[in-house]
C-alpha cells in the first residue's frame, strides 16, 4: 500500500494530498468576547433558581460570545414588622415556604420551602457576602458554583444558609477553607465588596430579580427581566452582537454531571430538548449504569454522580 503523505508533487510543493486551493482563508480566533453580561440575582430567589436549566444552556453554547457577571442585589436585608412584599402576599417568613412552593412546583425545579416557616432565613446578605469573597479569591466560576451549591441546600435540603456554620459546611465540601472565607465575608471587605454589587445593581437599572442586562462596547444593550425561554436570550444577544450567534454543541450529559454533580430532570430536557417521558431513556442510552444515581424530591427526578 502507498503511503501517499510521503509522496511530493513538484509543481506545487506538497507532501502529501493536494487540495483545489492554493490559497485559502483560515480564521482560527474564536469570537471576540466584546458582550458583557450582568446577571443580578440573589442566593435566595427562587425565580433564579428556576432559570437555572436556561441559563446553564445559554451559558453552555452561547458564553463565547459574552464576559458573564454574577452581581448580588440583594433581595432580603432583614425581616421587619411591616410586610416585605405585600404585592406577592409576603408579610413574613411563613409566607415565603407557599410562594417557593409555588414556584418549584410550575417549573419544575423543586423546592420543599418548609424551613422558611421552622428556621427561616433571616438576611440573604451573609450567603452573599460569601459569594464575592470566592469571587474575590477564586475567580467568577467558582464563585458560581457556590452559588449553585447554596441554592440545592437551601431550596432542596432545607439547610440555612443565613447561618455561619452552613455556609462553612458548603465551603468547606467544595476544597476551599470554610471557616477564613465565611470570617473574611463578615469583615469590612466582605461588606464593602456587597455594596459595590448594590451600587452596579441600581447603576444596571435592575429591580427585580432574576434580571440579566447585554452591553456590547458602544454601550447598548438589552435588559431581560424574569425567568424567559432561552429564546429570549439568544434574541438579546443577536440584538447587541448585530449578528446571528453561532452556538456550540451542548456538553455530553456524562460531562455536565461530572462537573454539576447534580441535574435535575427538567434541567437534562431543557440542555438537550429531551421530553420528559423520554428522559429515562435519553439517560440510560448517554450514561453508564454505574456512573449515577437516580434520586427523586417532591415528585421531581434528579441525578447525581457516583464519581469524585
Amino acid at each position: 500500500m502507498t503511503n501517499k503523505n510521503l509522496i511530493c508533487d513538484l509543481e506545487t510543493g506538497i507532501c502529501g494530498v493536494t487540495g483545489n486551493d492554493e490559497l485559502e482563508i483560515i480564521d482560527w480566533n474564536q469570537p471576540r468576547k466584546k458582550i458583557d453580561l450582568y446577571y443580578v440575582t440573589d442566593p435566595i430567589c427562587s425565580h433564579c433558581w428556576a432559570l437555572e436549566p436556561t441559563l446553564r444552556r445559554f451559558m453552555k453554547q452561547y458564553g463565547h460570545y459574552f464576559n458573564f457577571k454574577t452581581v448580588m442585589g440583594g433581595l432580603l436585608e432583614k425581616w421587619h414588622g411591616g410586610p416585605v412584599d405585600p404585592a406577592n402576599g409576603i408579610h413574613g417568613p411563613a409566607d415565603v415556604a407557599g410562594h417557593w412552593r409555588e414556584v418549584g412546583k410550575h417549573y419544575r425545579m423543586p423546592i420543599d420551602g418548609s424551613l422558611m416557616i421552622d428556621n427561616p432565613v433571616q438576611s440573604s446578605f451573609p450567603p452573599s457576602r460569601v459569594y464575592k469573597i470566592i469571587q474575590k479569591h477564586h475567580g467568577e466560576e467558582k464563585a458560581f458554583e457556590y452559588l449553585r451549591r447554596a441554592r440545592e441546600a437551601l431550596f432542596l435540603f432545607n439547610k440555612n444558609i443565613g447561618e455561619e456554620s452552613v455556609l462553612v459546611e458548603i465551603v468547606n465540601e467544595m476544597g476551599l477553607e470554610g471557616e477564613v472565607i465565611v470570617k473574611e465575608a463578615d469583615e469590612q471587605t466582605g461588606h464593602d465588596l456587597l455594596n459595590e454589587d448594590f451600587v452596579l445593581t441600581r447603576k444596571l437599572g435592575a429591580r427585580g430579580f432574576p434580571t440579566i442586562i447585554m452591553v456590547n462596547e458602544e454601550n447598548k444593550g438589552v435588559k431581560i427581566v424574569g425567568g424567559r425561554p432561552i429564546e429570549y436570550y439568544v434574541d438579546g444577544l443577536t440584538q447587541v452582537l448585530g449578528e446571528d450567534p453561532t452556538p456550540k454543541q451542548q456538553p455530553a450529559l456524562s460531562d455536565l454531571l461530572k462537573e454539576e454533580k447534580l441535574l435535575f430532570s427538567k434541567e437534562i430536557e431543557v440542555m438537550y430538548d429531551v421530553e420528559k417521558s423520554d428522559i429515562n431513556n435519553f439517560i440510560d442510552k448517554e450514561l453508564s449504569p454505574n456512573s449515577y444515581q437516580v434520586k427523586e424530591i417532591l415528585e421531581e427526578l434528579y441525578l447525581t454522580t457516583t464519581t469524585k
